[in-house]
């Protein structure tokens, strides 16, 4: 069944279409996410059989620019055509390109094949949230934007464990095969009973030259960001020239998108308070919180010693009370409002949890730990469903998806920043604080071409065949090898950690940027407005 869009088309839906759209959505969401969130615990062990210690953050990175560009230009087609074939094409590009990481020979055929996956998921993302603004009233959208919260929580639950336990029992490459036969089924579920639901059937101009330039200014940002101060220096030609791309390209893409029939992103968008500050808190949100998975089970599994199932099982608490607390703060939403209030007291929660976080050494305990990412869980819960819904509440509904779509791109693109700055980090301190504080006696024993093999990838802290397969060459050297071995292992770990410690200030610093720009989230008409207004500058 079509059904046409309107300010109020949701009463034209019978309930049995209002479940199916919102179950559909959830179970594609949660697809993506696991996916997204499976490969944190593996990553480990990836890095071991493909190699490439310092290509670490590019798996994620990879994933991220492509969502970022699929995410504005689902939104925006969906606003012109419609959400459900979006959706079946973005869960099938999903699962062709789950198979092809799955069967990955090397770090760059697998990076590659990431890349294709984050289409898929970035139309999925948009999606999956917009449906919540098209089948449900103002006032009702805080609750079920909860809801969908917390599906994204309840997947970062199970996707590190089920990657731990999937890379410690069989092999890494099921954490991509397991996606392909619940994706086929999600994708047959949105065929035969998602409703088709279409805003209007009026002629459109897809901005193609919007989506080219938006595309080479994204990737030039990120390559800039990720091989400045590790493959080339911040200002060699390289990195200064993409700088330079890059600017020049977003400048472009403001006169394309204001010469535009049907821009990607309107510009006029930015004359509402609402979007500008919820673009920005959006922004920082990603990046200090959506890195910090990929890094916390690094420090799990290198710095206390723990197995890859471990280290996803530790990351269930944080993620568990991210979930409790979104349902908890969509219900607030619905019944109260107080969107700033809740948000910013979120935000609070979650510094307190990033500064201790920072403090952590490798005596901390497991228990302290745990505690520490609880806290960022908790303050995240409450802030997550905030922005979108308050924009949601905003802007007309002919431009529900695009707007929606903006918000949810902020997010994983304040993540490419935050992966490509803590990447650099943890790659620069760990590699100076090991050859610093390696004793002599070790770097006497070792080649220079061991060493370099170590500091590019220190997997005798993760994987246990490395570990005794250095541990034998230092014992065969003499009767000092075996102290000489714990003194390596032990200066790996301190060395870890402190690199770790790095990058989880940096989290601290956005976050509290994050917190600084959430003070000014005002102007959000009241949650029982019945109509949202007019579009901006319409």
């Amino acid at each position: 069944m079509s059904i046409q869009g309107t300010q109020t088309y949701q009463s034209s839906l019978q309930k049995r279409q209002v479940v199916a759209a919102m179950a559909g959505a959830m179970l594609a969401i949660f697809l993506g996410s696991v996916s997204m969130n499976i490969t944190s615990t593996a990553m480990p062990r990836i890095i071991t059989d493909l190699g490439g210690f310092s290509q670490y953050t590019w798996v994620f990175t990879a994933y991220i620019i492509t969502e970022c560009v699929s995410l504005p230009l689902t939104g925006k087609l969906s606003d012109m055509y419609g959400r459900k074939w979006f959706l079946v094409a973005g869960m099938g590009i999903f699962v062709v390109s789950s198979f092809l990481c799955g069967i990955s020979q090397s770090m760059t055929q697998l990076i590659a094949f990431r890349a294709f996956q984050g289409i898929g998921f970035g139309a999925i993302t948009s999606l999956s949230f917009i449906i919540i603004a098209d089948i449900f009233k103002p006032e009702d959208r805080g609750k079920y934007s909860g809801f969908m919260a917390a599906v994204l929580g309840v997947s970062t639950i199970i996707g590190p464990t089920l990657g731990g336990y999937l890379t410690d029992t069989l092999s890494w490459r099921w954490c991509f095969f397991i996606i392909i036969p619940i994706g086929v089924i999600v994708i047959g579920f949105f065929i035969f009973m998602f409703p088709r639901i279409q805003v209007n059937v009026t002629r459109h101009r897809v901005d193609y030259m919007g989506v080219v330039v938006l595309s080479l200014a994204l990737t030039s940002m990120v390559l800039a960001l990720n091989w400045g101060g590790a493959e080339y220096a911040w200002n060699s030609p390289v990195i200064i020239g993409l700088f330079i791309f890059m600017a020049a390209m977003f400048v472009l893409f403001f006169f394309v998108e204001k010469r535009a029939e049907e821009p990607i992103i309107p510009m006029d968008l930015f004359r509402n308070r609402v979007v500008v500050v919820s673009s920005v808190v959006s922004f920082f949100l990603g990046a200090s919180f959506f890195p910090v998975t990929s890094f916390v089970p690094l420090y799990f599994q290198g710095v206390l010693g723990t197995s890859a199932t471990q280290s996803g099982g530790l990351l269930t608490p944080m993620m568990l009370s991210s979930s409790i607390t979104s349902i908890i703060c969509g219900q607030i939403l619905s019944r109260m409002g107080r969107y700033r209030f809740i948000s910013t007291a979120g935000f609070v929660i979650a510094v307190a949890g990033y500064f201790l976080l920072s403090r952590m050494t490798p005596e901390t305990s497991y228990g302290v730990a745990i505690f520490n990412i609880v806290l960022i869980g908790i303050g995240v819960g409450f802030v997550f469903p905030v922005h979108v819904l308050a924009v949601q509440n905003t802007v007309s509904y002919t431009i529900m998806g695009t707007a929606s779509s903006l918000i949810s791109l902020l997010r994983p693109l304040g993540g490419v920043l935050g992966l490509a700055l803590v990447g650099t980090i943890l790659n620069n301190t760990f590699a100076s604080s090991f050859v610093k504080n390696l004793p002599e006696g070790v770097k006497n024993l070792i080649t220079p071409e061991q060493l370099a093999g170590i500091v590019d990838n220190p997997q005798i802290l993760i994987n246990p065949e490395a570990s005794a397969e250095l541990e034998k060459a230092f014992t065969a050297a003499g009767p000092q090898g075996q102290e000489l071995f714990n003194q390596t292992v032990s200066v790996l770990q301190s060395s870890l950690n402190t690199a770790l410690m790095q990058v989880f200030t940096a989290f601290l610093i956005l976050a509290i940027f994050a917190t600084v720009a959430n003070l000014f989230l005002t102007g959000i008409p009241g949650h029982n407005i019945k109509k949202p207004g007019p579009p901006p500058g319409r």
